[in-house]
């Protein structure tokens, strides 16, 4: 059996979005910046589709949504906006947290090297932030709080409208990273308090390379990328029509799928959970109170995640140990590490992320071979044999 369980990584694109976007790479394949009648189809399709991601988020025009290759581009353009005009006023502190994306510590760690100051907030055991550390980190100087809606590894979800009201009250910019939670959570960005907020399409079945940012229209951006005027001129480059059209299509699916999806999911989800959590000296990580309805992080004590995920693959199971951008390296996930977990129990993580399109079939085959495929590594694995030798003490 073959059981694709790695959604927070890659989606498949839905019939939806492929036959939303098939008549704008074969039919209407005019630039939207021409001004013949031929090439207002694609014009039309992209005002259509910023309204329709719009509507989905909660944001009061279309005119604050603006189309990028993706989530990390989205949130690149946010944060350097809100650091550019910080730096205007005399501001130049910033707050996240220490489980962010990459996408969003590099560019922090990128605007330290420019002489702004960087805030990390904890996110405790349970992969949860807590609202008093927001305000205890706030300072006179601070331009922008940075905080992802939902964990990409473990699937914690932040208390987002309350860390948005907190930062409406001190009048801070707040900008989230919704990638994993955009098409799976409810959004609203006005009730929610949200400046600015970053999704990617491929994460809710649409095409790669497409993504969105949406800015509250008193915020300005700043340019990342020079050129012609499109996307009101904060952002160059022909648009992406299919895949923007494709997007649209995928977001409005999802959300309009969401409740009945969700109740699917989460039961998926904690029928892992349960079974998996039978083997012994394995541990659930992050809190299942606040939790998106698809991921299930664990570590086995005793054995090594590129171990289990090759030894998963061979048995027709795609998973993962961490996010797909880090997945190359053999250093143990930055996420896990701020949970405090030691490195011997990271580095032995497993990411499972189911979507609507997975079955129950299809869970009840993993929870048979993941406990096998443990078993087997912990025979071979000295460490193991030295932990049941009481050598040295569990860690879990």
């Amino acid at each position: 059996m073959f059981v694709y369980a790695d959604n927070a990584a890659t989606t498949s694109v839905s019939k939806t979005a492929l036959d939303a976007m098939l008549p704008y790479l074969t039919e209407y394949y005019g630039n939207p910046s021409s001004l013949y009648a031929f090439a207002q189809k694609a014009t039309e399709a992209v005002t259509e589709a910023r309204a329709t991601v719009a509507a989905c988020l909660g944001a009061a025009s279309p005119r604050e949504i603006y189309f990028t290759s993706g989530g990390s581009e989205a949130d690149n353009q946010a944060i350097m906006s809100a650091a550019r005009l910080g730096a205007r006023k005399g501001k130049k502190h910033l707050i996240s947290t220490k489980f962010e994306h990459h996408a969003v510590l590099h560019t922090l760690k990128r605007l330290e090297k420019e002489g702004y100051e960087v805030t990390l907030l904890d996110v405790h055991e349970d992969g949860v932030v807590r609202l008093e550390d927001v305000a205890a980190a706030i300072r006179e100087d601070t331009c922008l709080v940075t905080i992802m809606f939902a964990n990409n590894e473990i699937g914690t979800v932040q208390p987002i409208a309350e860390i948005g009201a907190l930062c409406r009250e001190k009048g801070i910019p707040f900008h989230t990273d919704a990638v994993q939670a955009a098409g799976h959570m409810p959004i609203d960005v006005e009730k929610m308090n949200i400046d600015m907020l970053s999704i990617s399409g491929h994460k809710f079945h649409a095409p790669k390379g497409v993504g969105a940012l949406y800015c509250r229209k008193n915020i300005p951006l700043f340019n990342l990328i020079e050129g012609g005027g499109q996307e009101r001129g904060k952002r160059a480059g022909t648009e992406n029509v299919a895949g923007i059209v494709a997007m649209a299509a995928a977001l409005k699916e999802s959300v309009d799928n969401m409740e009945e999806d969700s109740k699917k999911m989460i039961a998926m989800r904690d029928k892992l959970f349960a079974e998996l959590s039978k083997i012994p000296h394995s541990k659930i990580n992050g809190s299942l109170e606040h939790h998106v309805p698809g991921t299930v992080n664990m570590c086995f004590e005793g054995i090594e995640g590129e171990s289990l995920l090759l030894m998963l693959d061979a048995n027709g199971i795609c998973a993962s140990s961490g996010s797909a951008c880090t997945s190359g390296s053999l250093d143990p996930s930055h996420v896990l590490l701020s949970l405090g977990l030691p490195h011997e129990v990271a580095h032995g993580s497993l990411r499972l992320s189911i979507g609507e399109y997975n079955t129950m079939e299809e869970i009840d085959h993993i929870c048979q071979v993941v406990p096998q495929v443990v078993d087997y590594l912990r025979n071979m694995s000295p460490v193991w044999d030295e932990l049941e030798k009481g050598q040295r003490p569990h860690l879990i």
